[in-house]
This record gives C-alpha cells, structure tokens and sequence, in this order.
C-alpha cells in the first residue's frame, strides 16, 4: 500500500507543476505520421496490385448479373401476361360457347316441342279418322244389314200376297204374256 500512495504523491506533484506528458516517437515520427505513411503505403500496393481494377471487375460482374436477373425477369413477366392474355382469352371463348350451347339448346328444345305438338296433332287427326272411318263402316254394316232384313221382309210380304192372290188362271196368263214377250 505504500508503494500505491508514493505514485498518489508522484502524481498529485507533477500535476502541480504542470508538467506535459511526451509524446511517444519512433525513428523521429510521431504516431499521427507513422498512420499516415502506413496508408500511403497501402494505397501504393493496392493500386500496383490493380486492386481498383479488381474492383471494378467485381462490380461489372455484379452488375452483368443484376442486368441478367432483370432480363430474366422482364421475361418471365412477359411470358405471364402472355398466360394472362391467352386464359382470359379462353375464358372469354368459354363463355361464349356457353351461351352458344345455350342457344342451340333452347333452340333445339323449341324444336322438339313444336314436331312433339305436330306429331300429336297428326295422331289426334289419325285417329279421328279412323275413328270416323269405323263409324262410317259400321253405318254400312247396318245399313247393309237393315237392307238385307228389308229385302227379305219384302221377300216374304211378295211371296204371301202373290201366294195369296195368285191362282193358276194368274200364272197362266202370266206364263203367255212372258213367251209373248220373246
């Protein structure tokens, strides 16, 4: 301890006569020249080892790459508008042969509707036919048969008043008149 308030004493005395501390120098520099020189000698290597080209060769193949990047890129963004386009373009044509599926549809379903309504109208109309053609057949058939029961009720009505009113004088005046006639 006492060693340490002997520097204390050294220490407090010569900030009492103000003394300047020395600066420290080396082959006559000070530090400040030692830094200065030392950069210069750098500086001198650098550029006798064509560092700045080095440099500017990095930075040219930084920028060769960045301009590559954004080739690329402008490339790959016309390539996807190119998409873009070519999709909308799909679904624009999409919607359009649904609305043409559509039409055809509607229209092929009107279609279908007016030949069902033909068609039934024409089997409405057959059939009417036939039906007026069976009416009408069986009218004949009744009529015929009506006709045939008349002719032979005038059949016997004839043969009771001719065998009523026939006698043998009748049938032979009737048997002259008729080989006269020839």
């Amino acid at each position: 301890m006492a060693e340490a308030s002997t520097l204390w004493l050294l220490a407090a005395e010569a900030a009492e006569h103000g003394a300047e501390h020395a600066e420290p120098m080396a082959l006559g520099l000070t530090p400040m020249a030692w830094v200065s020189l030392s950069m210069i000698v750098l500086i001198a290597v650098a550029v006798w080892a064509k560092a700045p080209a080095m440099v500017t060769g990095m930075l040219d193949g930084g920028i060769a790459e960045i301009r590559k990047q954004l080739a690329e890129a402008k490339a790959l963004r016309a390539e996807a508008e190119a998409l873009r386009k070519e999709y909308a373009d799909k679904i624009s044509n999409a919607e359009k042969d649904a609305a043409a599926m559509k039409d055809a549809a509607e229209a092929e379903a009107q279609h279908i509707l007016e030949r069902a309504k033909a068609d039934a109208e024409a089997l409405i109309e057959r059939r009417s036919k036939s039906a007026e053609e069976k009416i009408a057949s069986a009218e004949r058939a009744v009529v015929a048969e009506l006709r045939g029961i008349a002719a032979d009720a005038a059949a016997q009505a004839a043969r009771g008043l001719i065998a009523a009113k026939h006698d043998p004088a009748a049938d032979k005046k009737l048997v002259d008149t008729a080989i006269a006639g020839i």
